[in-house]
């Protein structure tokens, strides 16, 4: 079912994002800094950090979603900046809830390099349909 939800999405597959895991208390996920996705320079651009987050946060509020819903959407996101992902670098995040209910969703998702050096943070509103 992972491989389903992240190819159900264009866009992110369109990105590479790869879903490795997805429960509904944690989404992981990684993606491959391709030169496309970057800024001059070689960095990953700061709009592909967000839509890789956004993916997963998306994928946690559908996996949570009440009974009777049509769906999910985002409503707000604010992402901190926290370091650089070079090209050719595979990154990783790890998205989890900060509150889920009937009506509004938040999560949070870590992206790191492998090295475990932080790229940024984001913390997103899924809005239930």
């Amino acid at each position: 079912m992972t491989s389903n939800l992240a190819n159900s999405m264009p866009f992110s597959k369109m990105m590479g994002v790869t879903v490795t895991s997805a429960t509904p208390d944690k989404i992981t996920g990684t993606l491959k800094v391709r030169e496309d996705l970057c800024t001059t320079g070689g960095i990953l651009h700061g709009g592909a950090i967000m839509a890789f987050a956004d993916a997963l946060g998306a994928i946690g509020a559908f996996l949570t979603l009440p009974d009777g819903s049509n769906g999910t959407t985002t409503i707000e996101s604010k992402t901190n900046f926290l370091g650089p992902a070079p090209i050719d670098s595979v990154i990783e995040a790890v998205t989890k809830p900060v509150k889920t209910g009937s009506r509004l969703s938040i999560w949070q998702t870590d992206i790191r390099q492998a090295s475990g050096k932080q790229i940024a943070l984001v913390t997103q509103t899924q809005l239930v349909l």
